[in-house]
């Protein structure tokens, strides 16, 4: 599990429809939060990454004339 499934569960577009990289020892933090409709759900996110390399503007790149996510 990687970028690829943290997306899909936030249910936002993927960077890129078929990843460039193969995680290596990704660290994935689940919370579970109770929605506005006293519902609950499970949020992930990628917290960590051994195969992590900075790369400015990526994200702007894949996502033209969007906003940065908060």
């Amino acid at each position: 599990m990687t970028y690829h499934e943290v997306e899909t569960n936030h249910g936002v577009d993927h960077i890129c429809s078929v990843p460039d990289f193969k995680a290596k020892k990704p660290l994935i933090h689940v919370s579970i939060v109770k929605d506005t409709n006293g519902d609950y759900k499970t949020d992930w996110d990628v917290k960590s990454c051994a195969s992590f390399s900075e790369e400015h503007g990526r994200w702007s790149r894949f996502n033209p004339g969007l906003e940065l996510p908060a």
